[in-house]
């Protein structure tokens, strides 16, 4: 197994955790699942993340975690297939964090998680799909020795 995370940290002035924690993170949930990928995860600050969900999803405000699948050409053959890029929003996880009375560390590791997740092809458009994520997120969120994020605060929600 091969896995590629890179960290570009774009919050400036703004408290994340250590680097090789939110790469641990990702590996952790990458594996089992895919045999090698390449991940870019990028902490933004709300301005990048609202620019980034505006242009994107048509949504005019920040938002925790964005995930951007790369669709690889069937004609490259990569060691290492980039599988897609996550822009994490440091003072939403922070906010949000503090609302739903978590740890911020245990919510960071979610929100990478939930990240890879939907790279993977995961994602929460339906009840079904919704409870299929959760769950997995959970499993990987307690090998980490992390508690279950949905059970916190039962009023968890998804990124909007």
């Amino acid at each position: 197994m091969t896995y590629t995370i890179v960290v570009q940290n774009a919050a400036k002035g703004i408290t994340i955790p250590n680097p090789k924690e939110l790469k641990q993170w990702a590996k952790t949930a990458l594996k089992g699942k895919i045999s090698s990928a390449e991940v870019t995860l990028r902490i933004v600050d709300k301005n990048e993340s609202r620019e980034l969900n505006h242009t994107y999803r048509k949504k005019n405000k920040p938002t925790n975690v964005l995930s951007f699948p790369f669709d690889m050409p069937k004609d490259i053959d990569m060691d290492i297939p980039i599988l897609g890029d996550i822009a994490i929003c440091a003072e939403i996880v922070a906010k949000e964090a503090a609302e739903q009375n978590k740890p911020e560390k245990a919510h960071w590791a979610h929100m990478v998680i939930h990240g890879i997740l939907h790279l993977l092809g995961f994602d929460h458009e339906n009840d079904q799909d919704a409870d299929i994520m959760e769950q997995e997120e959970t499993v990987i969120l307690n090998s980490l020795g992390f508690p279950d994020p949905y059970k916190i605060n039962e009023k968890v929600k998804h990124h909007e």
